[in-house]
């Protein structure tokens, strides 16, 4: 596990604006870790984990486009059933809250057949703690289940 930065972008939600962005890191030899794009009505909002991030930031600002910064999580999953489900059990038992997560299943067999999670949570320390070097393979810890009551 280890941390890294994303950016966060949102955009008029018009045909070619996301398109646009994408081409503008292509051409600036940016990949991406992990991404997500999603809908939030008049505009979209795009979240990634550039292979530069500074680069990245760059390109942004030279097309003029608003972005913000965060630290996240990059977490190994296993590819086996459950694996994201797991190290959400295992934050859950620490009482860490996640503020949004998402995953990338491709990034160049990096990862032993599984993928890699980006998790934005309220205490990084603790959870890089928790977590250890890879949240999907210490020990199993005891996860206290919450009803939810409408």
């Amino acid at each position: 596990m280890q941390t890294a930065k994303q950016l966060s972008v949102s955009l008029v939600n018009k045909p070619g604006r996301l398109a646009d962005v994408l081409v503008a890191l292509n051409k600036g030899k940016v990949s991406f870790r992990a991404l997500a794009v999603m809908d939030t009505g008049q505009r979209g909002s795009i979240r990634f984990v550039p292979d530069n991030y500074e680069a990245a930031k760059k390109i942004l600002e030279k097309i003029n486009v608003g972005h913000e910064a965060a630290e996240v999580l990059l977490v190994e999953i296993s590819g086996q059933s459950g694996g994201f489900r797991k190290v959400c059990e295992r934050l859950a038992a620490e009482h860490l809250t996640i503020d949004y997560a998402y995953c990338s299943y491709d990034h160049g067999g990096k990862t032993k057949g599984g993928g890699l999670a980006v998790i934005k949570v309220n205490d990084r320390t603790k959870a890089k703690r928790v977590l250890g070097s890879n949240g999907a393979t210490r020990k199993k810890m005891p996860y206290r289940r919450v009803l939810l009551t409408r």
